[in-house]
């Protein structure tokens, strides 16, 4: 069944892009793909087929570790994306709003608290490398937030559908998770205890973002 649904997803993707082809709006037009969230998938599916979703990310749908919400995401626009290119950027599904109001020059909606970054410099293949956004909140919970490789979660276990879901702190342990994705990208070396000055500062930023939910300028 899943297999199944697998193969309709990617004929149903080719079937809107041979429309925009027999259409002639192939060129003008920007087609995205993504997924809302991570895959329910459990340790006996990957037992069961061999397979694990998430490739190397730890968790699943609605964990804060990087298989609940680390997704692909994929953007076509013929002459416009350079075919092939790959972006480092921090994205959230967010941004799409800024992004594309910058991409039709369109004015952001006045005196509305709007958390969203333009990528489209990223798209375009027009930045420099530099990061288009800082930091982000993943849940919406505001239990994690992350800083180029620095991520923080408060709380101990998944906190989502992965079990341990929740895990209640001892004396002398970690309180929260604390992992550098850059160099731990499976979030097995909780650096809570060894970083503490960063744990201080992205708490301080989470602190501060919270009474908005806001992560952008």
């Amino acid at each position: 069944m899943y297999g199944d649904f697998m193969m309709q997803v990617d004929r149903t993707v080719e079937r809107v892009l041979e429309a925009l082809d027999e259409a002639g709006m192939a060129e003008d037009t920007l087609v995205f793909f993504s997924s809302d969230n991570g895959p329910v998938w459990y340790e006996t599916d990957v037992e069961k087929y061999g397979h694990s979703s998430t490739g190397p990310l730890r968790g699943m749908k609605a964990d804060s570790w990087e298989g609940g919400h680390r997704v692909p995401f994929l953007a076509r626009w013929p002459g416009k994306i350079p075919a092939g290119a790959v972006s480092g950027q921090l994205l959230c599904f967010t941004d799409l709003m800024a992004t594309i109001a910058a991409i039709l020059d369109a004015p952001m909606p006045a005196g509305e608290e709007v958390d969203s970054v333009s990528m489209a410099p990223a798209l375009l293949g027009q930045d420099d490398g530099r990061p288009l956004r800082s930091s982000l909140l993943i849940k919406e919970t505001a239990t994690v937030i992350r800083e180029g490789d620095w991520k923080l979660i408060t709380h101990l276990g998944s906190g989502g559908f992965s079990k341990p879901r929740n895990v209640e702190p001892f004396e002398g342990g970690p309180r929260g998770q604390l992992y550098n994705l850059a160099e731990d990208i499976e979030e097995t070396d909780n650096l809570w205890r060894k970083r503490p000055e960063i744990v201080e500062r992205l708490t301080k930023m989470l602190d501060q973002y919270q009474p908005k939910a806001e992560s952008a300028p």
